[in-house]
């Protein structure tokens, strides 16, 4: 198993950036595929971002060319970097865990991102 806590979300204004990380405990990190999710209210759950254990990256086209995905597998550590942060941007984000073979994810708590003037 393993456990996977969010943490840097806050409010900040349009325009600017915030950086999320999910730190992951347990065994076995860089096997998994991580991801970034967010979900607004009265809306479902939106991938935001993926990377595998290779590295190789998947971004929804809202975020493409603003937001990065990046993993440490040394620090069991993934983030999302996000820049020029628009208010539609505003939801709760979560870190996901994933690997191919298994037909479960883990998820986060969650972490608060407000976008507003």
């Amino acid at each position: 198993q393993v456990q996977l806590v969010e943490s840097g979300g806050g409010l900040v204004q349009p325009g600017g950036s915030l950086r999320l990380s999910c730190a992951a405990s347990g065994s076995g990190f860089s096997t998994y595929t991580m991801g970034w999710y967010r979900q607004a209210p009265g809306k479902q759950r939106e991938l935001v971002a993926t990377i595998t254990r290779a590295g190789s990256t998947n971004y929804a086209d809202s975020v493409k060319g603003r937001f990065t995905i990046s993993r440490d597998n040394a620090k069991n550590t993934v983030y999302l970097q996000m820049n020029s942060l628009k208010p539609e941007d505003t939801a709760v984000y979560y870190c996901n865990a994933h690997r191919t073979w298994e037909n479960f994810d883990y998820w986060g708590q969650g972490t608060q991102v407000t976008v507003s003037s």
